[in-house]
This record gives C-alpha cells, structure tokens and sequence, in this order.
C-alpha cells in the first residue's frame, strides 16, 4: 500500500512535501474577499445573511448566552467531560513550563536595557463545525492563550442547522475559559474576528482550523492582525527498527490517513521486510475502518516507505522532510533525539501513538505542515506573546558615547538622527 521510495530521492520526497502546503485559487480568493467587504460594511447584517445562504440557519443572536451553554453542555457525556478535564490539565502543566520572563540589564554610568513580555490583549479562536466537531482543538488553542495571560479569548464556530453549537464543543470552551462565544462560521466569521461589528469586537490574532474558504479568509486579513498559519494537509512519519510492532506502526500510519484524501503517512524502516510486515497490517486494518475509503485514497496516493540502512540515516532522511508529526518508533529514542532538528514534534518509542499528543498529553497537536518545520514551531504561549524593548541612558552615558552615535548616523547620511544626540551634547557643553 505504500509506494517505495529509494533513499536517495528523500530530496524529491522533502520537495513534494513542502509543495504540499494549501494552494488557494483565485475564485477562492475573491470569493472571500466579497465577503469579508460585505462584513465590513455590513457588519451583523451580513453575517445574519451569510449564516443563513451557507449554514441552512436563521439566528436570532449571535452570541451563545450562558443559558445556551448550560443546556448543550448537559448533553454531555459524563466519561467525555471526565477525559477533558485531565486532558486541560495536562495541557496546562506542559504550556505553563513555556512562559517567558521580563528581564533588566544594567550597565555603567546608570544605563540600563530590558524587554517586557507582554500577552496580547485579545485573540479569536475558530472552531470548525458542521458535521466535524474537534474539542480537542479548543483546548489546544484557547489553553495556551490563557496560560500566556491574553485579557479576552473569543471563539467563533458554525451552527448546526437548529442554530446551536455542539455540545462537546461548548464543554470544552468553558473548561478552556473562553470568555465570548458566537454562533458564526466560514469567511465571515474570518472577518468579523478582524474587523469587528456591532456585536463582535475586534481581536488582535485568529488562530484556528477551518476549510479552504477561512484559510483564504485568514490569508487575507493577516496585515490587519496576526495569524497562527496556513497549514497544509496533515503528516505523519515513522521511524521503525526491527523492535517495532508492524501493527502499531500501521495504526499510527493510519491515524493521520483517515484525516484527508491528502494526509501524507511516510514509513522509513531498516529492512524491506519491516516495510511488506506493514503494508500488510495496513490493508488488514484498514478494511474495518468507518473511514476506509478516504484512508485508502490518502495511502495510494500519498502514502510513502524508503529503506534506510541506519537509524542515523532514517534521521537525516526525516529532517530533510521536516514532518509535522514524527514517531521514532525505536529502542532507546532519547539517545537519538538530539538527532531530530526538524519536526513539529516528536513521539518516542513503541506506545507514544501520535493520538496521544493530539489529544492528552499536554504538548500542543497545532504543528507546523508541508515542510514549515525547517522553520517554524507548533503553537504555544509564544504564539500569545509579545515583546517590547526599553532602554535608558543618563546625561554622563550619551556625553561618553554620543560621538559615536553621532559618526555612525553621519555615515548612513541621516544627519537628523546625528542631531538629536548633538543638540543634547551641545546643551550639556553651555551649561
């Protein structure tokens, strides 16, 4: 089921990877572009009319009230909200060991140098909706946020055709401490979150998932404020030596598989044998899946295996690709992560399933896609942060360093910038 690779083309699979990041065609572009404008002229009217063309649904409010959140979240089942709220505290002890400190540097003749680490003031969450419901993805989002300390979390999810929001999904945005709650999905929801109207405020960064359309939306309204990314279809790679149970690796193959008809499994083993004892567990287990018919189209037409004769070699074939999620199913993997220089996170050893980060185990499942590894980092406190510089110099520091401020301005020919230290040097001199 997995088609073989020959080691030395990993350079042609670490390409065909990172092109896989989401491609928006222009009808999309200009399709959200209409609507975002009819949302910023408009404001709730638009988003009235919208929810009603795209979700089937005519709202009276916008916001969920908490009388509405109480009533879907007692639709909750008991050993789910149980399973959350471990899971919330999971999350939180891994993402509280994240937060950065302010710090002051001092030096001589009283000059002293510092940043500020500061949350932002706001942030909207998207959830999708319809017949996907992801609570883990509130958790994820909204948890960090929290831990970082931002004032004002706001999450936006469409409504089923009743005009409710699903339970699980309230459940976990009050076990997330989400503060306002709208019943709006799509673009519009995009723009409402960025430009604001009469009911939603404006935020100051959107994180979330969402289909093509609130991709496209997010691309467009980032400038205006910050975005998470544009994540591509979902990745797995695993890295199995000959202690590897063909039947785990070919769960955890398939647990990215069921994701999308795009979702990219990669094997790299020590052995082709390792390689058929897979592919064999695959189409055993794959044939009792709900999902069979997108795990089968993910798997044939990006499902990929190489050979490599090292686990160093596996290693370096995996950072070339930069997977968002990477598995080295291998004894003792701690030895070898230093290894690991590009993967948006890492699973270690025979029984760490990628379903575990996902769900449960504290690190956070929103990763970088598509090769994006190679340079950025999975969501964290860092992405709910901002960092300000100060910087304080006395009459007897700019009177010893002011000449060279000055020299180095006259060099760029930025004669004002030369001044204003001159004129302060020039008022000391007359004293």
């Amino acid at each position: 089921m997995l088609k073989p690779i020959n080691k030395n083309d990993s350079q042609t699979l670490a390409k065909y990877v990172s092109e896989r990041i989401q491609e928006i065609s222009a009808d999309i572009l200009l399709t959200a572009t209409d609507i975002i404008e009819q949302v910023r002229t408009q404001g709730d009217d638009a988003l009235l009319a919208l929810t009603k063309k795209f979700d089937r649904t005519e709202l009276a409010s916008l916001q969920v009230s908490e009388q509405e959140l109480d009533q879907a979240i007692a639709r909750c089942d008991p050993a789910f909200m149980d399973a959350m709220r471990q899971a919330k505290k999971n999350i939180e002890f891994y993402h509280k060991a994240q937060k950065q400190n302010s710090f002051l540097l001092q030096k001589e003749m009283n000059i002293y140098l510092g940043q500020r680490v500061i949350p932002l003031d706001s942030v909207g969450i998207y959830v999708p909706g319809g017949r996907a419901q992801y609570p883990s993805s509130v958790l994820m989002n909204a948890i960090p946020a929290h831990v970082a300390g931002v004032r004002r979390i706001v999450m936006v999810t469409p409504p089923g055709p009743d005009g409710t929001i699903h339970p699980n999904i309230a459940f976990a945005a009050r076990l997330a401490g989400v503060d306002e709650i709208y019943k709006v999905g799509g673009a519009q929801a995009i723009a409402a979150l960025a430009y604001g109207t009469q009911t939603i405020k404006p935020v100051d960064k959107i994180v979330g998932p969402g289909n093509i359309y609130v991709a496209a939306a997010k691309k467009l309204v980032f400038g205006k404020v910050d975005i998470d990314m544009i994540a591509g279809p979902s990745e797995i790679l695993v890295i199995a030596d000959e202690g590897a149970d063909p039947e785990f690796v070919a769960a955890d193959l398939l647990s990215q598989a069921e994701h999308d008809p795009m979702a990219c499994s990669i094997l790299i083993a020590l052995s082709g044998e390792k390689v058929e004892a897979v592919n064999k567990a695959l189409r055993r287990q794959s044939t009792v899946l709900p999902k069979r018919e997108i795990v089968e189209q993910s798997l044939a037409s990006h499902g990929h295996s190489i050979v490599a004769d090292s686990i160093e070699e596996a290693i370096d074939i995996s950072n070339q690709i930069a997977p968002e999620h990477l598995e080295l199913m291998i004894k003792d993997p701690m030895s070898y992560l230093g290894l690991v220089r590009h993967a948006g996170s890492v699973f270690l050893g025979y029984y760490t399933c990628e379903s575990i980060g996902d769900y449960f185990g504290g690190t956070n499942h929103v990763l970088p896609t598509s090769g994006t590894a190679r340079f950025s980092s999975a969501l964290g406190v860092d992405s709910f942060i901002k960092k300000s510089s100060y910087l304080h110099y006395s009459r007897e520091a700019l009177d010893a360093y002011g000449a060279m401020i000055v020299k180095m301005a006259q060099e760029e020919r930025l004669d004002a910038h030369a001044n204003a230290a001159k004129v302060r040097m020039e008022a000391y001199d007359s004293e």
